[in-house]
């Protein structure tokens, strides 16, 4: 089984987007995703979570996470998302960086491209690791 985590600041945007695509697309007999966040927001922002409903996903109980030693001792790859000095460094796991916007704030219609890039980004790994 293929845990992945992704990561990024306050696990409220981008890193949420990223694991919500990954357990809808991934086979969960091969696969999981996890998101955390380095500083954990209070809520995922309203923004992504709006762009997230208009496609069938509800991230309103979503709830941001601390990436601790603990949460990541099964994963074995860590997907950080552009956070830059401030992204998350766990021994022993492949990492990889995509470097993409913090929607937070953003307009509607930005943070549409977010998500879009983040399931285009999602799929090609599934793709990668042979986890569909």
């Amino acid at each position: 089984m293929l845990r992945v985590i992704f990561a990024c600041v306050h696990n409220a945007g981008r890193s949420q987007m990223a694991a919500a695509f990954f357990n809808q697309l991934a086979d969960p007999q091969k696969a999981q995703a996890i998101s955390a966040g380095t500083e954990p927001g209070e809520r995922v922002h309203p923004e992504v979570q709006a762009v997230m409903q208009e496609i069938g996903i509800d991230l309103s109980h979503a709830k941001p996470r601390k990436l601790t030693e603990d949460l990541a001792k099964d994963a074995q790859l860590l997907i950080t998302m552009g956070c830059g000095d401030k992204c998350p460094y766990v021994p022993g796991l492949r990492r990889g960086d995509w470097p993409l916007r913090d929607p937070k704030g953003l307009p509607a219609e930005e943070v549409r491209a977010i998500r879009d890039e983040v399931k285009h980004r999602v799929a090609e790994l599934i793709h990668n690791e042979a986890v569909s």
